[in-house]
This record gives C-alpha cells, sequence and structure tokens, in this order.
C-alpha cells in the first residue's frame, strides 16, 4: 500500500510563520517593550528574551503579562507575536489530528483486494503470523469493538495493518470496509453467535463475498448444530481445536498405529475440545488400527454425553471413561486396572488445559512406561516444554503452532 503523502508544502508554511512570530517577539522585547507581569525583562539577557519569546507559542501571554512601554513599532510586533504564537500552536494540533483521521479514511477509500479481521485476539495474531510469510503486502484491517491502544500498536507495527474500532453488524462500518471490494474476511472473535450474526448480515449486503467468509466457532457443539443452515453453505467454518486434532492425527499418529503390529491403544487425558476432536479423528483415519480407547476427564461422562448426543462415536473398539483429575495418582491406578500400559506402545496424550499438569505427568508416564508415546499438550510455543520434552522423550505439541502449520493455503491467497 502506498505510503499516506506528505504534505511538505503545509509543514513549510508553518515553519515560516512559526520563525516570523519568534522573531517579531524577540523584537518587540529587544527594542525595549517592557511586560506587565515581568517589568524586569526589559533588562534582561538575550537569552532570557529569548526563552519568553517561544514560551508564547506554549502558554500565549498568560504568564508574561500584556505588553507595555517602550517603541510603538515594538509593541505592535509583540502583539502580533502575541496572537499569532498561538493560534499556530492550536491550529498545528488541530491539524495533526484531523491528519490522522483524514489517513485511515484515505487508506480505506483506495483499499481493494483487501483481508477484514474481525477479532483482535490471539487467533488473529496467528493468522497475521502465517498470512504475512506468505504475503507481506496484502492490505488487512483489522476490526473489533475494543482494543487497547497497546495492542493496536502492536497490530499496526507488526503486521502493518489497519486497526479499526466499531462494532461490524453496523451497516456504516461494513460500507467503510469497502467489502464489495474485498478479497476475504475472517470472523475470529470470542462471540460465535455475533459472528454468525455478523457474516449473515454481510453475505446479505455483499454475496460476492460468498465462500471467502471464514468463521472460527469455539464451540463444536453450536458449529454441528447449524452445519446445515443457509449461512454454514454460504461460509468456511472452522475450530482452532479440530484444526490442531486434525493435523496431529494426520501427521503423528496414522504413521505410528501402521507401524504397530497390534492394534493400538490411546490414551486420551483430557477430554475437552481438543479430546474429542482427536477422538473423532482417530475413527475417520485410523478405525481399524485401534483397539481400545480411555477417556479421563473431571466431567468425562457429561463431555462423552455430548458427544454421543452429537453421534460422533462408532463401535469397533474398546470405549473406557474414567472421571477424575488426571494428575492424582489413584486414576492412573485405574487405568493400569483396566489394561497394562507396559504392553505395546500405547499412545498417552495429555491434553488438558493445564499445560504445567500435562508435563509433570507425561514425565511421571515417560519415566514409568518408556515403551509410550507420549504426548503434552501446552497452547502457545513452550521453549521450555520442548526442552524438557527433548530430553525425556516426550513429543510436546502447541495448539498455536499446530493451527498455524494447518492453516489451508487457500485462507491465504
Amino acid at each position: 500500500m502506498t505510503p499516506y503523502p506528505i504534505d511538505t508544502n503545509r509543514i513549510s508554511w508553518r515553519w515560516w510563520l512559526a520563525v516570523l512570530f519568534f522573531t517579531f517577539a524577540l523584537a518587540g522585547l529587544l527594542s525595549g517593550v517592557s511586560l506587565s507581569e515581568r517589568s524586569d525583562v526589559v533588562d534582561a539577557s538575550f537569552l532570557t528574551k529569548a526563552y519568553y519569546s517561544l514560551g508564547l507559542f506554549v502558554v500565549g501571554g498568560l504568564d508574561l503579562g500584556t505588553p507595555q512601554g517602550g517603541p510603538f513599532i515594538g509593541r505592535v510586533l509583540l502583539w502580533i507575536a502575541y496572537f499569532g504564537a498561538p493560534l499556530l500552536t492550536a491550529s498545528a494540533v488541530i491539524d495533526a489530528v484531523l491528519t490522522a483521521v483524514a489517513k485511515r479514511r484515505w487508506r480505506l477509500t483506495r483499499i481493494k483486494d483487501h483481508i477484514v479481521i474481525v477479532g483482535s485476539g490471539d487467533l488473529t495474531t496467528s493468522y497475521l503470523r502465517v498470512l504475512r510469510a506468505h504475503d507481506p503486502t496484502v492490505p488487512v484491517v483489522v476490526v473489533d469493538t475494543n482494543i487497547d491502544s497497546v495492542r493496536e500498536l502492536e497490530l499496526a507495527e507488526s503486521f502493518g495493518v489497519t486497526v479499526m474500532i466499531g462494532d461490524i453488524s453496523h451497516e456504516f462500518l461494513l460500507k467503510e470496509l469497502r467489502l464489495r471490494r474485498a478479497k476475504r474476511m475472517l470472523m475470529l472473535g470470542s462471540d460465535d453467535f455475533l459472528a454468525f450474526e455478523a457474516a449473515s448480515k454481510v453475505l446479505r449486503l455483499y454475496p460476492n463475498l460468498q465462500d471467502n467468509v471464514i468463521i472460527h466457532c469455539a464451540s463444536l457443539r453450536f458449529l454441528r448444530a447449524i452445519s446445515d443452515t443457509r449461512i454454514s453453505k454460504q461460509s468456511i467454518r472452522f475450530n482452532s481445536y479440530n484444526l490442531a486434532a486434525k493435523a496431529l492425527v494426520r501427521d503423528s499418529l496414522v504413521d505410528h498405529f501402521i507401524k504397530t503390529i497390534e492394534k493400538d491403544t490411546v490414551v486420551l487425558a483430557g477430554f475437552g475440545l481438543f479430546g474429542q476432536t482427536i477422538l473423532e479423528e482417530l475413527q475417520k483415519n485410523a478405525p481399524d488400527q485401534i483397539a481400545r480407547v480411555l477417556l479421563i476427564d473431571v466431567q468425562a461422562h457429561r463431555r462423552l454425553q455430548i458427544v454421543e448426543e452429537q453421534r460422533r462415536l462408532t463401535t469397533g473398539y474398546e470405549k473406557h471413561v474414567l472421571e477424575g483429575d488426571i494428575s492424582h495418582p489413584e486414576v492412573w491406578r485405574k487405568v493400569v486396572d483396566i489394561f497394562d500400559l507396559s504392553i505395546g506402545e500405547p499412545v498417552l496424550i495429555l491434553g488438558t488445559g493445564m499445560a504445567s499438569n500435562n508435563l509433570r505427568t507425561a514425565l511421571w508416564l515417560k519415566d514409568k512406561y518408556p515403551n509410550a508415546l507420549v504426548f503434552s499438550r501446552t497452547n502457545d510455543i513452550s521453549e521450555f516444554a520442548l526442552q524438557i520434552g527433548d530430553e525425556h522423550g516426550i513429543d510436546c505439541i502447541s495448539i498455536t503452532q499446530l493451527v498455524e502449520e494447518n492453516i489451508p493455503l487457500a485462507w491465504l491467497t
């Protein structure tokens, strides 16, 4: 995008006026004009008079008083500086504000083939990191209802995007975003319902974006419930945990299952969205390689019922459920009562949202069952966890990294 043009002529005339008013003020004081609040200025040094002359641009003559005495022409020059200097300062401040506003409007007026992202959270950062590695120049506008100044600066400076604060559901803002000329729109906010609400309005007003509106839905249950609706057929929907789980199964687990002779045992320690999507992907991609699956979670039965409600479970393997904290030794004693983890090469996935619990339990399990393939989940990429994993033979997986490595190319072009 072409940088915002700077009006050098506008800058030059202000500088000339500033020099002129300073000269008038200094000349008036040097000619012998006194000030009502600084009568001793007549005998002051040249630097003192120059300092008072510069002060007119900041506070006018409020702390100096009015010109008096001295030659008539000196008082005239000083009065001109008294009015001109603060007016020049005020006009510069006002112009700077208008320029900042006009700069954004100027950019949006010219923008085309751009990408609009709704939401300014971590998922937006992940997408922008991948996008900029693929295309450093494509124009991007990030919109959110509330962005703190530090975050706004980070997005603008790190990724070269235009940041706007506003409600994406308002038609005025949609027009400002020039969506008729946009390439793609991504809904990466935290409110699933509002994301689909805004997407419905966008697709009604701008049908050119059909199949180019990408919606992140944090709730798999909600995402699956509306899978047969018109908005779902006109847009691309995804869940970050689902994207990460697909990558893990495809890139790490399927090959392991193929290598092992016997059917495999899988322990999903943590059955939230990540664990649920791992199980779903295992059923799709390795149904004949799994002998048994053990699910562990503090709300295992309730979450399993939700999955069963959505008819996402298949048969053909043993399914066991344990309710409890994965960091509690009693839970793992119950696991051993069900089947022996020292046999074969079981897959143990510590996938709760507590990275420290995952890593600590993974270390204990790997030490007790060195034959097992152990995975420990973190959200962001962790150098500490990766170092520990390398030292102890644990596969440390990051949700952020799995998502970034598996964003489809079609979302970037």
